[in-house]
């Protein structure tokens, strides 16, 4: 079955679902998009990757602040074409037809979206194709890095001290910290509240994304972050503002059903 262990995967589910929604509403509603962490020997050699961490939680919070869920979504799973790539023309591996498919869907979905979105933002969808590289990018180095003695948790651990340390530094030339004094909300009570809830739920997710790794083969969890990301960005025009017409809702379809392939190589191991 491509969904097992029902409970975990269903909690997964979950926390990505209210973790996204969080994210979106500190991001896009109360519009606070300077630099935070909820968005998320052996420990050298892993630094590059916290660094590519860094620009995806950046980047990424960047774009969700001005993009739809569904859109960014999209854009978010053509990381998938630099790891397919990567594989085929670096490595010189044998890539299965139906994964060469795959990725081509991703492809035309994330590219053709930004000429058919009516909602377009230029400035949102450079920072989704900056989250998106950076992705793409730590996915390569991680199937490159050969551990020895961390866990995925060490790793997520190592990821997020050195955002703490990377974003606290940049804040002050970067003009955030003191433009983030300014914010309106910043003593609200609903401001304070979503920001830690972003944290708790983002802290969660990571806790659930590594046992789900751990306790199911790599089908089953591409079928449950596929589910996830279908229920989260099924019921986000419910709660955030979006406007499609045929075209862009064509591009996300194509999307899906890329990862829909995506998943079943996954599974059946082509």
């Amino acid at each position: 079955m491509y969904l097992k262990r029902p409970a975990g995967g269903l909690a997964f589910c979950l926390f990505y679902l209210a973790s996204c929604f969080t994210n979106k509403y500190v991001l896009s509603v109360l519009k606070f998009t300077y630099p935070t962490l909820f968005q998320g020997s052996d420990i050298l050699s892993w630094l590059p990757a916290s660094a590519l961490f860094v620009g995806i939680i950046y980047a990424g919070s960047r774009a969700l602040s001005r993009l739809p869920i569904p859109v960014f979504l999209t854009v978010h799973n053509a990381a998938e074409v630099i790891t397919c790539g990567f594989q085929k023309f670096v490595q010189k591996e044998q890539t299965s037809l139906l994964k060469v498919c795959s990725s081509l869907f991703l492809l035309v979905a994330a590219v053709c979206l930004p000429l058919c979105d009516t909602q377009f933002d230029p400035n949102g969808y450079l920072w989704a194709f900056i989250h998106l590289i950076c992705l793409g990018a730590y996915k390569v180095f991680h199937k490159l890095w050969k551990p020895s003695s961390l866990s995925d948790l060490d790793q997520q651990y190592i990821n997020y001290v050195f955002s703490v340390v990377l974003l606290a530094s940049a804040s002050h030339p970067a003009g955030d910290l003191f433009t983030a004094l300014d914010f309106p909300f910043l003593y609200f009570y609903r401001f304070h509240g979503s920001c830690c809830a972003s944290g708790l739920l983002g802290f969660f997710l990571m806790l659930h994304t590594a046992k789900l790794k751990n306790s199911t083969t790599s089908g089953q969890y591409a079928a449950w972050s596929f589910l996830a990301k279908v229920i989260t960005a099924s019921l986000s025009p419910l709660f955030f503002v979006m406007t499609a017409n045929i075209l862009t809702i064509s591009c996300l379809v194509i999307g899906g059903v890329g990862e829909v392939l995506l998943v079943y190589t996954e599974r059946t191991g082509t």
